[in-house]
């Protein structure tokens, strides 16, 4: 098991990618706290992971609001007896273009999308500092923070700011052996997204995708228990993209090359 002994926050973790990431940790050996503000869902997946084996706490938190991200890191802490990961999960996000949004739209995404990678980052780097037993920083990013998703403005804004914080967070904790790392999921079925894959959304999908596939989450979650691990001892600063070959295919769909 890779990660026995360890103990991990996962925020988002009720439901979606966040609770596939939080029962993959798990099942490598790590005990999960579940920061969310679905209460009764968090607690479900806690009992799920007890059912495994592992201790785990479900404990309400508005990522966003940052004293309530310091009491719930204290928790988890103090409930797991130390913190050696931590996953940056929870997000939600906006529709219509930029130019219509308004300033609360704008500030609320913002707000649970960047600033609480922030907050979470700071309070757990605070704790894997004071133990000087190094840790593993996991934010979620997407593959929008490289490509435009056309009226998801403040989303694609703050995943990119999530990569160049972790970037930078990367550099500043490297002497401490804190990793931070981010995974760029691209198209993924889950309690949100699956709506939105309609029969001409997946057409179009798969001449992009050379995969040909929408991923499952724990597809994504596989990713997150290698970068908490000690197989991704050597990497910081870096974004794992799991996308199906989505972003790096420079083909034109449908065309015929040199037969014409």
């Amino acid at each position: 098991m890779k990660l026995a002994g360890k103990n991990a926050i996962v925020t988002g973790g009720a439901a979606g990618i966040g609770r596939a990431i939080a029962l993959a940790l798990a099942a490598e050996g790590a005990d999960i706290a579940i920061a969310d503000v679905q209460i009764e869902k968090a607690e479900a997946v806690a009992q799920q992971i007890a059912s495994l084996g592992r201790r785990s706490i479900a404990i309400r938190c508005d990522v966003g609001d940052s004293a309530q991200v310091d009491q719930m890191v204290d928790r988890a802490v103090q409930m797991l007896c130390g913190l050696d990961v931590l996953v940056n999960n929870a997000a939600i996000i906006s529709q219509g273009v930029f130019w219509q949004l308004s300033d609360e739209v704008w500030h609320k995404i913002i707000r649970n999308n960047l600033s609480s990678v922030f907050f979470c980052c700071r309070a757990a780097a605070r704790v894997m500092i004071a133990q000087k037993q190094g840790g593993r920083i996991i934010n979620m990013s997407s593959i929008h923070a490289t490509l435009s998703e056309p009226q998801a403005g403040p989303y694609t804004a703050a995943k990119g700011g999530i990569e160049a914080l972790s970037r930078t967070m990367a550099t500043e904790l490297a002497p401490y052996k804190i990793l931070v790392n981010c995974v760029a999921p691209g198209a993924t079925y889950s309690e949100l997204t699956t709506p939105m894959y309609t029969e001409s959304v997946k057409r179009a999908l798969f001449q992009r995708v050379p995969l040909k596939e929408i991923a499952q989450p724990e597809w994504i979650a596989a990713g997150v228990v290698f970068l908490a691990s000690d197989d991704a001892r050597y990497m910081t600063g870096q974004v794992l993209t799991i996308d199906g070959g989505y972003v790096m295919d420079g083909s034109l769909p449908g065309a015929e090359y040199w037969n014409e």
